[in-house]
């Protein structure tokens, strides 16, 4: 069995999640997140369409964690993401989550947008 050394560069891996809360890097915050390789910050939910579209140049894929449940995802906000160039991935935020761990470590330009459990 080979063994490899996981290396996160700058962005933070999600080392857990619960009721409210999503633990990243190490710190907790309490709420909605955005996470990317510029470090972590609060979200406002599907509204706040401002900072998902600010990521645009800097990722290739966007994954939305829609809480507990999966949901879809408003069209009009898929489509302007869509219309930047982002790919948008959505799924309910524990597999976002382990999603987004698994291709930061491969060193991919991804971002999570999630609503907590």
């Amino acid at each position: 069995m080979r063994l490899n050394e996981v290396s996160y560069s700058d962005a933070q891996p999600i080392d857990g999640y619960g009721p409210g809360f999503f633990r990243i890097g190490g710190k907790v915050h309490h709420g909605a997140v955005i996470t990317s390789p510029t470090g972590t910050e609060a979200w406002e939910g599907y509204e706040d369409s401002a900072k998902l579209l600010s990521l645009a140049a800097e990722i290739d894929v966007l994954f939305v964690g829609t809480g507990a449940e999966i949901a879809h995802l408003p069209a009009p906000l898929r489509a302007q993401l869509e219309a930047a160039g982002v790919g948008v991935e959505t799924m309910n935020s524990p597999a976002a989550c382990r999603t987004y761990n698994v291709l930061l470590s491969e060193g991919r330009r991804i971002a999570m947008a999630a609503l907590p459990v």
